[in-house]
Parts: C-alpha cells; structure tokens; sequence
C-alpha cells in the first residue's frame, strides 16, 4: 500500500498560504499540508528523522522568505540524498529569468509565477491542485 504524498508549504504570506490550501482543497486533493512560514523551521522539519521515516513527500516553496532565501532550502534539500527525490514546487512572485534558471538548475521541478491579482492566482493554483491529482512522488 502506498503512502499518500505529505506536502510542506513553505509561505510566509498567511493570505496566500489560505489562498493556495484553499484552491488545493478544491481540486480535491485531501493530502495532509504542513505549513511553515520561515526557511528555518522548514528545513529542521524535512530534515528530522519524522519526515525521513514517513516519506514521499512534495514541497511547494516560496524564494521571498524572512529569514533565507527560497533557494538556499531549494539547493539543500536537493543536495541531500534522502530528499534529492522530492518534487519541488516554486510558487513565487519573482519572474526573473535568470532566477528561473537558477532554480532548475538547482533541481526544482516545476517553477510558478504567482499571479499579482486574486482570481488569476487562484487560477493558477487551482490548476496546480489538478496537476497534484495526477502527479506520483517517489519515496524518499
């Protein structure tokens, strides 16, 4: 029997963490979503030997944190074996294309540019709901 796949949103704006589990919810993805709003405690939690043990899991990842940058987890979570695996999901507001780039070659596997206005946004996530409907994750 597999697991069914754990996501760890790492999003520092509360409206928009509501917004995107709201829009996950409606594509009826009824997984469990952990929230973090800081890098740091992100890291500690996919990093402890609970989550390690209770694989697979999906990140969806904001690079506009308070206390790192989006792409230093991004880069140490694809860096460590156990994690490498893990599909990550960038839901940022910057659509710089060398920041694009950074972060496929760091190893993100999907890159989104969260629209500035409410119903496109949650368009956009919606669309990612049904997109997680469908996708496997490996086990870490």
């Amino acid at each position: 029997m597999t697991q069914a796949v754990k996501i760890i949103m790492v999003e520092d704006d509360h409206g928009h963490a509501k917004l995107i589990e709201k829009n996950i919810r409606r594509a009826n993805i009824s997984n469990e979503i952990k929230h973090f709003d800081e890098g740091g405690a992100a890291l500690d939690y996919l990093f402890s030997a609970e989550i390690l043990a209770n694989g697979p899991l999906l990140i969806l990842l904001d690079l506009n944190l308070p206390d790192m940058s989006g792409t230093d987890i991004l880069e140490k979570v694809k860096a460590d074996d156990r994690l490498k695996r893990a599909p990550v999901v960038v839901l940022t507001t910057t659509d710089d294309k060398v920041e694009i780039q950074r972060c496929y070659d760091l190893g993100c596997n999907v890159y989104i540019t969260k629209p500035v206005d409410y119903e496109s946004f949650a368009g956009a996530i919606r669309q990612l709901g049904l997109f997680l409907s469908v996708m496997q994750a490996p086990e870490i």
